[in-house]
């Protein structure tokens, strides 16, 4: 297969398997969507999904959750992990938001990277989940899958974006990338996978990975 027949084959194949997409993470607008996708780093969804809603019901806008303190804070979302880093991160990007933009969350992916604690994936999701503008976030089950099917040398996330940016058409990156997640999270995990369930690894995968998946099994 060509690149260009790999990089049709993989977006009919998820398009059939995820026809309508789950969002992973429970919000309701754009603020309490940037506050829970701040929360799932080195996290999982499942657990932010059980965290969150204790947060909101104290303060799902801005306004409220700056007369928390960063201690209430913490002591809600420590089930997450880096709760000192994130409370602290909550707790100020509130701030900036009440005092410099009324409020609302600003759709330029250059204004959300200013905040405290939003890096560019973080802001990547914001914009592509909560404005519908074309991105492309990059987790470690993009990048994983990227690389396992030969679409990019996964030297860094940064490339990966790079690479998936410049591979697939820009109308569909915002499907494509929660449906490379679900995939990766379904079919090809980095743990306990089995190359028979994965499809897409299985037809158009890096010769090298999938040798070395069934040498790694005759040896177990």
């Amino acid at each position: 297969m060509t690149k260009a027949e790999k990089v049709d084959f993989t977006i009919k194949t998820l398009r059939d398997i995820y026809p309508t997409i789950p969002v992973p993470l429970e919000h309701k607008d754009p603020y309490t969507l940037l506050i829970a996708v701040l929360l799932s780093a080195q996290s999982t969804d499942v657990r932010v999904n059980k965290i969150t809603p204790l947060l909101f019901e104290r303060a799902d806008n801005p306004y409220d959750m700056i007369k928390l303190s960063v201690e209430e804070i913490r002591d809600i979302i420590r089930p997450v992990g880096l709760s000192p880093m994130k409370s602290k991160g909550i707790h100020g990007l509130s701030k900036m938001l009440v005092e410099k933009y009324n409020g609302v969350v600003p759709q330029e992916l250059e204004l959300l990277e200013e905040f405290p604690a939003v890096g560019h994936k973080t802001a990547s999701v914001v914009v592509s989940q909560a404005f519908g503008i074309p991105a492309f976030p990059v987790d470690t089950h993009i990048h994983r899958l990227m690389y396992r099917w030969g679409f990019t040398n996964g030297k860094n996330v940064v490339q990966t974006e790079k690479d998936a940016k410049r591979l697939f058409p820009k109308e569909i990156w915002n499907d494509l990338h929660l449906q490379i997640i679900w995939y990766g999270r379904e079919y090809s995990p980095a743990r306990g996978w089995d190359l028979d369930n994965d499809i897409i690894t299985k037809t158009i995968g890096r010769k090298a990975i999938i040798d070395n998946y069934y040498k790694t099994k005759k040896t177990r």
